[in-house]
C-alpha cells in the first residue's frame, strides 16, 4: 500500500516535470496525482494488493462514522441531563468481540470510551470481551451495542 502511494507521488512529479511551465504549478502535481490514481487503479491487480485509496476511503468513513455517533450520543446524554428529573439506571454490560489484534481492539476500546454515555471498564486477558458502563442501561444498552457493531465492520474495512 505504501509503495502504490510512492509511486503515485512520482508520477505526480513526474507530470509536473514533463509539463513545459516556467514555474510549477501545484494544480499541475495535483492533476498528476489525479492521474497516477487513475493509473494504479487499472494497474493494481498486478501488485497483488488492494487499491491503496481504498484504505482512505475506509479511514475517512470510520471517521465520519465516529463524528455521527458522537452527535447522536451526546444528544441522547443531552436530553438525559436536562430533564427535571433524572431517570436512569446505570449498569454494566459485557460484549464479546470479534476483533483480533492489540491495534483493533485498542481503537475499539477508544472509540466507545470517547462516545458519551458509555466507557469500557475492562478488557479481557483473550482481548474477546468488553466490560462496558451504559449511562442508561435500559435505553443505552442497545444504542451501544448497534455503535460496537458498526464500528467493528469499520475497523475491520481498514485494517483487513
Amino acid at each position: 500500500m505504501a509503495m502504490q502511494f510512492i509511486l503515485n507521488l512520482f508520477i505526480a512529479a513526474l507530470w509536473l516535470l514533463l509539463q513545459d511551465e516556467v514555474t510549477p504549478q501545484f494544480s499541475t502535481f495535483l492533476m498528476g496525482f489525479v492521474v497516477g490514481m487513475g493509473i494504479l487503479y487499472v494497474m493494481h491487480r498486478f501488485y497483488g494488493t488492494q487499491f491503496y485509496m481504498r484504505r482512505v476511503f475506509s479511514i475517512i468513513k470510520l471517521l465520519w462514522l465516529f463524528n455521527w455517533e458522537l452527535f447522536l450520543s451526546s444528544y441522547s446524554v443531552l436530553r438525559q441531563i436536562t430533564t427535571p428529573k433524572l431517570n436512569i439506571t446505570p449498569g454494566i454490560f459485557t460484549y464479546k468481540t470479534v476483533l483480533k489484534g492489540d491495534w483493533e481492539i485498542t481503537a475499539l476500546a477508544l472509540l466507545l470510551t470517547l462516545t458519551p454515555g458509555s466507557v469500557v471498564m475492562e478488557v479481557s486477558e483473550e482481548g474477546d470481551v468488553f466490560y462496558i458502563h451504559a449511562m442508561d442501561i435500559e435505553q443505552s444498552k442497545d444504542a451501544v451495542i448497534r455503535s460496537i457493531g458498526k464500528f467493528e465492520q469499520a475497523i475491520m474495512e481498514v485494517t483487513r
